[in-house]
């Protein structure tokens, strides 16, 4: 099946989540090769120190990436309103990458500012994909 072209901003979302995924992971192993962490062991639950962080940002993401890559193929393959999805696909991969450098920054508010808002993204995704289906 082609995509649309009226779908590519959506599509390159995709690419853009798993770019974002990718580098989280990049980030969160050279926290902890820098930290001396021992493969295998939980980090330690401390805030004040960044691979905690780091870990942290990248473990959030994984539990919504799943979300809104069904979200984004559904409304694909649904014929959702291309203009809707794909402005809440950049806007869910906007508030993640708020959310990474929030938590790499320890900002707190900032952080979950933007965790809301990307759930309000796939909330809407989710919305924008039942009205295809109701049509």
């Amino acid at each position: 099946m082609l995509i649309p072209e009226t779908y590519l901003p959506t599509l390159w979302a995709l690419a853009a989540a798993g770019a974002l995924v990718l580098f989280q992971l990049i980030v969160a192993d050279v926290a902890a090769i820098r930290a001396g962490h021992q493969a295998g062991t939980p980090v330690p639950p401390d805030s004040s120190k960044f691979i905690f962080r780091a870990a942290r940002a990248h473990a959030n993401t994984n539990e919504s990436i799943a979300a809104f890559l069904l979200f984004a193929v559904a409304g694909i393959m649904s014929g959702a309103a291309a203009g809707w999805l794909n402005a809440l696909a950049w806007a869910y991969i906007a508030c993640r990458v708020a959310h990474m450098l929030s938590y790499y920054a320890n900002r707190k508010l900032a952080r979950s500012t933007a965790f809301g808002l990307s759930l309000v993204a796939l909330l809407a995704m989710l919305a924008t994909v039942l009205q295809a289906w109701m049509k």
